[in-house]
């Protein structure tokens, strides 16, 4: 009888196995797990490296949007990436009167798409080298590769490239970048 269990309870066990899809692991993100369960905004939070841009994202009032059903790509740049920014740009954004310019930055870090790295490369590759990409924001971002890497050139001229790409989420992904990318202006 013993046996007969072992046996059933490993065989229920491998066809459980077999049966569950394969599933990537989210790459973690300043230092913490980027669960796929949680939206942008939480996983966000979690993230030591993003703590500007979840500060800017509350001052905005966008962290309902975020939240939101989506999908979202959110091409999300880290504390050092505003660090790059002129001295005192941060806090000067971060002022309630200056709120629909922050709105406006962020928002051009924002695709109304669920875009994974692959379709990405797909679309610059399709596009001989070049992809525009429509921001929520209004801008216009134009993808490249950079190697293995994609890189997103603002209307300045700035560039950022994906550091870690294909952070899923609840509600879209979100790809790290070492850039604040802005409107033009």
């Amino acid at each position: 009888m013993f046996r007969r269990q072992t046996f059933l309870a490993t065989a229920a066990a491998i066809s459980f196995a077999v049966a569950m899809p394969a599933f990537a692991a989210n790459p973690m993100v300043g230092g913490a797990p980027m669960m796929e369960s949680k939206n942008i905004v939480e996983n966000a939070a979690n993230s030591k490296d993003h703590t500007t841009l979840v500060a800017a994202v509350k001052a905005a009032g966008l962290v309902e949007t975020l939240q939101g059903p989506g999908p979202f790509t959110v091409f999300a740049p880290t504390n050092a990436a505003f660090a790059k920014l002129p001295p005192g740009t941060v806090e000067m954004l971060l002022k309630p009167e200056n709120k629909a310019k922050l709105v406006k930055i962020l928002t051009c870090h924002v695709v109304a798409a669920n875009a994974m790295s692959p379709a990405i490369a797909k679309m610059i590759k399709d596009d001989k080298g070049t992809h525009p990409v429509k921001t929520v924001g209004g801008c216009m971002l134009q993808a490249k590769m950079m190697g293995e890497k994609i890189t997103l050139t603002d209307e300045n001229g700035n560039v950022a490239t994906v550091t870690i790409a294909d952070v899923k989420q609840s509600n879209g992904v979100i790809h790290v970048v070492d850039t604040v990318v802005l409107p033009k202006g």
